[in-house]
């Protein structure tokens, strides 16, 4: 992997498409998505470059994918990546090889065929972005050490804010993947039971803790076999890329019913995750060592500790009220305390088998200082400390009408390798009414 980046990531390269410096999506990036033109059409994939999707099946149709692992397949004939991603890393070294050379600056073929060129290269102004991925299982861990710790403080002893087990075992859930959807769709408030402090029942009603999650998350490209562990040495082999997530949260509906066995209703009714696709070769350059980890894993945990990512993480809240929104959170991947191939290999330690298109999330990413939280529950520490977010407005959590938006990229020499955004507006609740 790490050749291969040097060839398809290296700081001189360049497209003959214009990008912008501060694109997050250079030729060193080519993260995969899907797309709809607006005028119509099937869902078709693509790879981003600059301010244009390049679709990836008039590149496939042209022949230009003849490399052995891509020769006579029609991988990108398709609305979703699932068999592209099942193929493994030498198909997607392949890919990316070719996807390359045709976008580069001094390479004819495309640059220079205009019928082609207006076929394959199209304006994204001009399409509506599409989930690329048929999701089969979502999961989403906890893996913040700074987040596990902040919310132990807060409801918990201070003193011992983690639970025995926290830095032992990388703790998840099994979340819902069907309504899982891509940046841009909106959130409506959900319903549930609710219970305050000092109420002698629950009440029912619209959340009114509702709040956002700063995650990131992996895809899954080759599976795994029922009954047999992924080693964490091999995990990634089986990771394809990754994309932003943010899984909302129902703050109070969380707190009456995650015990005993976790969250379910308060998390289950929305996740947002980014339209595009980064690939871990494009992310190979900015790869790095996470936190130490004491006391050391049990054996089928440990790992090289240069598997976390130097990508730095944003978030910004827009009211209705307000003409731009304000950034309230800079945080990194790099906080994380369980990186992705210790989550791999603990989920199917038991044997659980792993499927392509499957999501595995990292859980909230919170950093060491006030401002690196990446939840409001953090931020304003509960509602005790309301953040600001324009000259008149404070949250504590959200309200209906705002707009969340997480973004990342990495920095490279003179480019970015980005992950573009994860937007969600806030609805209101849908009435209930027990007859209807």
């Amino acid at each position: 992997m790490k050749e291969e980046s040097v060839k398809t990531s290296a700081p001189g390269l360049r497209s003959f498409i214009p990008v912008s410096s501060g694109s997050h999506f250079p030729i060193q990036n080519l993260p995969y998505g899907g797309f709809r033109r607006k005028s119509g059409g099937q869902t078709r994939l693509s790879v981003a470059i600059g301010d244009y999707v390049l679709d990836l099946s008039v590149v496939e149709d042209a022949g230009f994918f003849n490399a052995p692992h891509l020769k006579g397949k029609t991988f990108f004939a398709q609305p979703t990546l699932n068999a592209f991603m099942a193929a493994g890393r030498p198909a997607w070294r392949e890919a990316r090889e070719t996807l390359t050379r045709l976008l580069r600056h001094d390479v004819a073929d495309l640059r220079d065929h205009q019928r082609l060129r207006d076929a394959a290269l199209i304006p994204m102004s001009r399409v509506e972005l599409q989930l690329p991925v048929e999701i089969g299982d979502y999961t989403d861990f906890y893996s913040s050490k700074y987040h596990a710790t902040n919310v132990g403080s807060m409801f918990r002893d201070p003193q011992n804010a983690l639970l025995p087990n926290w830095l032992w075992v990388p703790i998840a859930y099994h979340g819902r993947a069907s309504s899982i959807v891509i940046s841009g769709t909106d959130i409506r408030r959900p319903l549930g039971q609710s219970k305050a402090d000092d109420a002698e029942k629950p009440a029912f009603g619209p959340s009114r803790l509702l709040d956002f999650e700063l995650e990131m998350g992996f895809f899954i490209g080759p599976g795994s076999e029922l009954g047999k562990p992924v080693a964490a040495a091999k995990a990634p082999e089986h990771i394809f890329g990754m994309a932003l997530v943010n899984d909302w949260s129902a703050r109070d509906v969380q707190k009456w019913e995650y015990q005993p066995l976790g969250p379910f209703l308060s998390k289950n009714f929305a996740t947002t995750i980014s339209p595009w696709i980064v690939t871990l070769e494009a992310l190979e350059p900015f790869r790095c060592a996470g936190p130490g980890q004491d006391p050391a894993p049990l054996p089928y945990l440990q790992c090289e500790n240069n598997w976390s990512y130097d990508i730095q993480l944003e978030v910004h809240l827009q009211s209705e009220k307000m003409n731009a929104p304000a950034r309230i959170c800079r945080s990194n991947f790099c906080h994380l305390y369980w990186n992705i191939c210790q989550q791999a290999a603990h989920h199917t330690i038991t044997g659980c088998n792993l499927r392509p298109g499957d999501l595995l999330a990292s859980g909230t990413i919170s950093g060491p200082e006030p401002d690196s939280y990446g939840s409001l529950l953090e931020l304003a520490w509960r509602g005790t400390r309301p953040v600001q977010i324009s000259p008149t407005e404070k949250r504590s959590f959200l309200q209906d009408g705002d707009t969340v938006i997480l973004t990342g990229w990495c920095e490279g020499e003179g480019y970015r390798v980005g992950f573009g955004e994860a937007r969600g507006k806030v609805l209101p609740a849908l009435e209930w009414n027990a007859g209807k």
